[in-house]
């Protein structure tokens, strides 16, 4: 029985021995199986990963632009204006020249570009997986962007083809860019290519303009503390800018230098002897502030005759920098000596007798306000406009001694009065214009017909609608002032109407014309002896009617005028082949303190006109 159970115990110890190593074996097939499953699950993930990678590079090359010319990223075009003695007195657009070749940039430049921007740009293939590291390093340290780890070639290939998006979708197209850029050119190529289409502020683009913009020097005469300058601007361009902030700049050129030597380009001795250096920046130009007035009416101009020409353009006008001058000050003087209301606001022109614009102040000040006053304001013109009503008269027979009632008038429910409030018997034309007779103005525009005032308006130049109705005799159809100006140019210069003009001739930068200025042959709009009679009834609004504060002791006819309520005030003039316009008013058409055009016009007109030699 014993033995038995001993048999029975060893069979049993026998039979339990070998099952452990079966659930062991089972165990790891099970492991086994899972970290294989594991594996080919991670591996099909990196395969569709990169199957989508390439999908979305693909796609993204089919997104690329046409890479066959590198000028798509087109500028705005550079256009200099010239006053009428060749001086330059503004610019407008992208200043930029003809680009550099590698063998023109100065070694130390490219040692400065690369030792601030780029400094492993000869040994990486357009990306820098070590720049991109240490950037991202770098801002995770102090928790905002730092550092950034686009190369050279990235950023020439965003200046050429792309424009400013932060999306993945741009920076996709960025790293293809600088990949097919690396292997179509070499690294000299890229370097010419990068400094002939980056920006350094101001408008500027391209090495040889910078130079030029900021020293007045070809790039052959540039010296290392100024290169390192221009280097310093490509961080922030309107921080680092010279012209605008010097002492940052500097700040900004001491690191340059101190790369330099960091990347072993510069000895510390020579950073020493380089950093003393005394830079000399080309001073702006000193453009007076109603100047930009007169430049933003030429540009819009020069944009309509040249348009079609993608070019540096040079553009000569007619402005005259002393008459301009003048212009301001007598504006400014009057504005503040008269009145304290910093709300009244005012606009002067300046033509000759061909209709060249001499001068043209749009307001007190362009930086507070640029809405241009001379040329883009419709306000009623007042009795400025009586003139034309007269003109009318006399071509049809009528003299300055025919006479007509200045009675009180009724027209429908509209009656008309007289400024003073007192009605005469009978005026002559003479003296109703002298004296700015309302009633004897509306009686005669309505003897003559409206349609003949329309008519006469028109050939004087004058361009704004003119509303058929009888208040037309004292202005109540709104014009501008450059224009209503125009019209008295016909009258002052015998009678040949004119289209005022501020530009003589546009060319390229190279000389070659694009637009000349063609010499007009007006008829004359009325006969020789109408003419003289209008200019003489002119003269005696100075000397004894409502004119007489603009009386400057010369030979001078002119018109005032004043709208309803003391809205606007003018006065428009002429003597010795010049014709001045003045308006007066406030910007939101509110009334004024009563202010005439025999007040403050006036005296404007007078303080240019005795300063002009």
């Amino acid at each position: 029985m014993k033995s038995n159970k001993k048999g029975k115990k060893r069979q049993t110890a026998s039979t339990i021995r070998p099952r452990k190593p079966a659930r062991k074996s089972r165990s790891i097939s099970k492991r086994s199986g899972f970290f294989g499953s594991f594996v080919s699950i991670a591996a099909l993930c990196s395969i569709w990963g990169l199957a989508i990678l390439l999908a979305i590079g693909v796609y993204q090359a089919t997104q690329l632009p046409d890479l066959s010319d590198l000028e798509f990223k087109k500028r705005d075009i550079a256009v200099s204006l010239l006053d009428r003695r060749g001086q330059k007195y503004a610019t407008y657009g992208d200043f930029y020249l003809e680009p550099v070749t590698f063998s023109e940039i100065p070694k130390f430049l490219i040692e400065a570009l690369v030792a601030t921007e780029d400094r492993r740009f000869f040994q990486h293939w357009g990306i820098d997986p070590f720049s991109l590291v240490r950037a991202a390093v770098v801002n995770l340290k102090e928790g905002k962007i730092k550092q950034g780890g686009s190369t050279l070639t990235q950023q020439l290939a965003k200046n050429l083809f792309l424009v400013f998006d932060r999306s993945v979708e741009r920076k996709m197209q960025e790293l293809l860019l600088a990949f097919w850029l690396e292997m179509s050119f070499t690294k000299e190529q890229i370097l010419a290519l990068y400094l002939n289409r980056v920006y350094f502020g101001s408008g500027v683009f391209g090495l040889r303009a910078a130079v030029l913009y900021y020293f007045g020097k070809p790039v052959s005469e540039l010296r290392l503390y100024e290169a390192a300058m221009l280097i310093g601007i490509l961080k922030a361009p309107s921080k680092y800018n010279p012209r605008t902030n010097l002492n940052i700049a500097k700040k900004r050129t001491a690191q340059v230098l101190d790369n330099m030597m960091q990347a072993g380009f510069l000895e510390k001795n020579a950073l020493e002897k380089h950093a003393k250096y005394t830079v000399k920046i080309k001073p702006q130009l000193n453009l007076q502030k109603g100047t930009w007035y007169f430049a933003d009416w030429i540009r819009e101009r020069a944009e309509a005759y040249a348009s079609n020409v993608y070019l540096n353009k040079r553009v000569f006008t007619t402005l005259d920098p002393s008459l301009q001058k003048k212009a301001e000050a007598a504006l400014a003087n009057q504005l503040n000596r008269v009145n304290s209301d910093k709300r009244l606001e005012g606009a002067v022109v300046v033509l000759d007798a061909t209709g060249k614009v001499l001068a043209m102040v749009g307001g007190r000040n362009y930086f507070k306000s640029k809405f241009n006053r001379a040329t883009q304001s419709r306000r009623q013109p007042g009795s400025v406009f009586k003139p034309v009503v007269f003109l009318a008269a006399l071509s049809t027979g009528l003299s300055p001694e025919t006479v007509i009632s200045d009675q009180p008038l009724e027209i429908g429910s509209w009656r008309p009065k007289n400024l003073d409030g007192v009605y005469r018997t009978q005026v002559s034309l003479r003296q109703a214009l002298q004296m700015s007779y309302n009633v004897a103005t509306v009686r005669l525009s309505e003897r003559i017909g409206r349609d003949l005032t329309i008519k006469m308006a028109y050939r004087l130049g004058i361009n704004s609608k003119l509303d058929d109705k009888p208040s037309l005799a004292l202005g109540s159809s709104g014009v501008s002032l450059i224009n209503m100006t125009a019209a008295y140019v016909a009258i002052s210069n015998g009678g040949f109407p004119v289209e005022p003009y501020g530009i003589s001739s546009i060319v390229t930068e190279k000389g070659e014309l694009i637009y000349t200025r063609r010499e007009q042959t007006p008829t004359p709009i009325a006969s020789s002896k109408v003419i003289k009679d209008m200019n003489r009834m002119l003269e005696d609004v100075i000397v004894s009617g409502t004119g007489k504060k603009a009386n400057i002791g010369r030979t001078a006819a002119g018109k005032t005028g004043t709208s309803q309520d003391y809205r606007d005030a003018w006065f428009i003039g002429y003597s010795e082949g010049l014709t001045v316009g003045v308006w007066v008013g406030r910007d939101d058409n509110r009334p004024m303190r009563k202010i005439t055009g025999g007040s403050i016009p006036a005296k404007i007109w007078a303080e240019f006109m005795v300063n002009v030699p």
